[in-house]
């Protein structure tokens, strides 16, 4: 399956985005939403051999203020997951030509992937995979945060994001930073969104996620509209598909087939 990079422009904003056809053409896309501080090549190979073990199309895009994409303003709004899902994502969809997708979101990525799943005018979802989501901003969430504005500002963390974001590494680190880290965002909650979810998911946590509890997979399966299979993976912390690949693959493809 061949990858080409097609950078997408939405709203006048240009966002740096790769794509594969699906093998079959009755088979969906899978879109990829990246984590907080995430990108295109922060996912690495996960999504080429994702997209090769299902025969599923792929979509990978860089959100304003990461990677190659255009900057963003700062600071972001608090409501900034919202708008992503609510708008940018649907308009994504439109500029991909992609109708039949199945989302697959990271961390922050999986928050605006569950407020997507429960857009009433959102149409060709067949599923939802969600690794690391937030539902609910915990005390454990704020505490790691807050470290990183100490790794940042040493010099050790901003050197490795600037490899991948570049010119956008202040856009991309204080604007999650400072969103997160703001105390009206302590009422953050989307768990309200839970029930209109009408499409079967797929929630990955690692039981040792320094920036989430076994909480937010407890209130999306007590509270989603749908079938949710939720997975632990021992060993393992925030990143699922970069800690435990191989057994992210098996977990996700085996969803992934299911709803084919």
């Amino acid at each position: 399956m061949s990858w080409q990079r097609n950078d997408l422009t939405v709203n006048g904003v240009r966002l740096e985005a790769v794509h594969c056809p699906p093998r079959d053409p009755s088979y969906p896309s899978l879109v990829f939403l990246h984590e907080g501080l995430g990108c295109v090549a922060m996912w690495r190979d996960f999504p080429r051999l994702l997209c090769e073990l299902s025969g599923c199309g792929g979509l990978v895009y860089s959100r304003q203020g990461y990677g190659s994409s255009d900057p963003c303003t700062l600071p972001r709004p608090l409501s900034y997951m919202h708008k992503e899902a609510l708008e940018v994502l649907p308009a994504v969809l439109a500029e991909s030509d992609i109708v039949e997708h199945i989302v697959i979101g990271h961390s922050d990525g999986a928050s605006i992937g569950l407020i997507h799943a429960a857009n009433p005018t959102r149409s060709g979802l067949r599923g939802l995979i969600s690794m690391a989501p937030h539902v609910i901003c915990e005390e454990v969430s704020v505490q790691s945060i807050r470290k990183t504005s100490e790794a940042y500002l040493a010099g050790t963390l901003k050197a490795g994001l600037q490899k991948h974001h570049g010119a956008n590494t202040p856009c991309a680190f204080w604007g999650w930073n400072k969103a997160w880290l703001d105390p009206e965002f302590r009422d953050w909650n989307i768990t309200q969104y839970l029930p209109e979810i009408s499409v079967p998911q797929l929630v990955i946590q690692g039981q040792d996620d320094e920036y989430g509890t076994l909480a937010q997979v407890d209130i999306i399966s007590a509270h989603s509209g749908a079938s949710v299979r939720p997975v632990i993976l021992e060993n393992c912390g925030h990143n699922p598909c970069r800690e435990q690949t191989t057994l992210c693959l098996e977990i996700t493809s085996d969803f992934i087939n299911s709803l084919l």
